[in-house]
């Protein structure tokens, strides 16, 4: 028996997810962007130079404590128990999000912002402060459920990581930069030079012949370039990464630009993605999830998980805090 093993620690799951991305897909796909989906074939590194700067923007979050608000004071026992009073659940969650500059054989941390909230439903919550830290009242969808207080807590994620891309944009960027946002571009369609990076397949956008193509490229090869149509439109290419032969799709990460683009434009930035992308991506004995985390990335997690501040800590403050309440 022949088999090959996903380069992703076990812990991360994989970049492809077999039975998603042998689900059908709801989007409407146009393959003869680039060229006539009859024609569709790899597309090679071409030999130009890479820009001056590229700028990688990401963003992390992390849940500090699970909390219930309570609908008002106990009845009996008074032991802060759960079944003496009605209580509405919510998170006390931290979030940030950065940017890193590379330019030349440097890189740099350019910008980063950390944020706090608690994330409920209740209608009588207020912020929570306690000695260490500051959480402001996000106030989530009257569902109140675990899945709709993460949504809303990536919701405010995305917000900030749209912060930082629109700094990184008009602050720190050059004329000719290259902007990476990790992740699907959704909302952020209007920044130049900028490219999504996903890194994790979840749906399968093309049909067999040109689906089979993705699992033939070569380092620093691509798919040519097609448009996506769900609620927003945005032109994709798949395009694989320096890594060990083995797992079809390993390696292979999918790039995202506006809709808005022209197509010749968007062909230029995918043309850089091939010359840019490869050079950063990581190696298995590095990162657990090499080579679609790139370096910068990587790199940037790490500080912006280190700036959320000691979650024993934190979470010790709130405790303080809730039998202080």
């Amino acid at each position: 028996m022949r088999f090959d093993v996903d380069p992703w620690d076990p812990g991360y799951g994989t970049a492809l997810d077999p039975d998603l991305v042998l689900a059908e897909t709801a989007a409407s796909v146009n393959l003869d962007v680039e060229v006539p989906a009859a024609r569709w074939s790899a597309v090679v590194r071409p030999q130009v130079p890479a820009p001056s700067t590229v700028l990688f923007v990401d963003g992390v979050r992390r849940i500090d404590a699970h909390v219930w608000v309570r609908d008002g004071e106990a009845r009996g026992g008074g032991n802060g128990g759960g079944g003496g009073f009605g209580a509405t659940e919510g998170i006390c969650a931290s979030y940030a999000a950065g940017v890193v500059a590379s330019a030349g054989q440097t890189a740099r941390l350019s910008a980063t912002e950390v944020r706090r909230g608690l994330f409920t439903s209740a209608g009588n919550a207020t912020g929570v402060t306690t000695r260490t830290a500051q959480y402001p009242l996000r106030a989530a969808a009257p569902d109140g459920a675990s899945d709709v207080l993460s949504l809303a807590l990536q919701g405010q994620l995305a917000a900030v990581e749209d912060t930082a891309a629109r700094h990184a944009r008009e602050v720190i960027g050059e004329s000719d930069d290259l902007l990476v946002v990790d992740g699907p571009l959704h909302g952020r369609g209007d920044l130049p030079r900028t490219v999504g990076l996903v890194k994790t397949h979840r749906a399968t956008y093309l049909p067999g012949p040109q689906h089979t193509l993705v699992a033939s490229l070569r380092a620093a090869e691509r798919t040519p370039v097609f448009l996506i149509g769900t609620s927003w439109q945005r032109y994709s290419w798949y395009l694989r990464l320096p890594c060990p032969v083995g797992a079809p799709w390993a390696g292979v990460v999918r790039c995202e630009a506006s809709g808005e683009t022209t197509v010749e434009a968007v062909l230029g930035l995918a043309t850089r993605t091939q010359v840019v992308l490869p050079r950063f991506a990581s190696c298995e004995y590095k990162d657990a999830r090499a080579p679609q985390n790139l370096y910068p990335i990587a790199g940037l997690e790490r500080e912006l998980r280190r700036r959320l501040g000691d979650q024993a800590l934190l979470y010790r403050g709130l405790r303080a805090a809730s039998v202080a309440s």
